[in-house]
């Protein structure tokens, strides 16, 4: 008899419910080759950084901490379904950023909670430039589900 493969999603869900968001997020992160992985609560007109996964270990700047949502990436996620980009300094969607140029690649989509209420983002970023394949795209929208039950 041979053990069951788990699925990406199905490892997800045991981890988020055995060890928590932040090792969700770390489990996404290895998926891909961004430096970050977070989930950022939208809170009026601001988004804030609640859970950051940083493969180098290092502390989230404050100027990323808690951003107006205006200059935010994360309102185009929240507005668009989602925002991909993989160099920002090629992107005239986010023209007038502050964070354009220096947020180089972002690949986030919005976050509900568990009644449906959206709660903020859940995105992938780095600062050097990086491209986020069709099927890890669909893994975070799927992550984004499983996760609205933890939030």
């Amino acid at each position: 008899m041979t053990a069951a493969v788990a699925t990406p999603t199905a490892e997800f869900e045991q981890i988020l419910r055995n060890e928590g968001v932040l090792a969700g997020l770390r489990f996404l992160n290895q998926r891909v080759e961004h430096r970050c992985t977070a989930i950022y609560r939208l809170e009026a007109m601001t988004v804030r950084n609640l859970y950051l996964y940083d493969r180098e270990g290092a502390l989230l700047p404050e100027s990323l901490g808690v951003v107006p949502l205006g200059d935010s990436f994360c309102q185009h996620a929240i507005r668009e379904g989602a925002f991909l980009t993989d160099d920002s300094r090629a992107d005239p969607r986010v023209d007038g950023s502050p964070f354009k140029g220096v947020v180089l690649a972002y690949h986030g989509i919005p976050l509900v909670d568990k009644s449906g209420q959206l709660f903020g983002t859940l995105c992938h970023f780095d600062f050097e430039p990086r491209r986020l394949s069709d099927q890890e795209f669909e893994f975070l929208q799927e992550a984004a589900r499983v996760l609205s039950t933890h939030l």
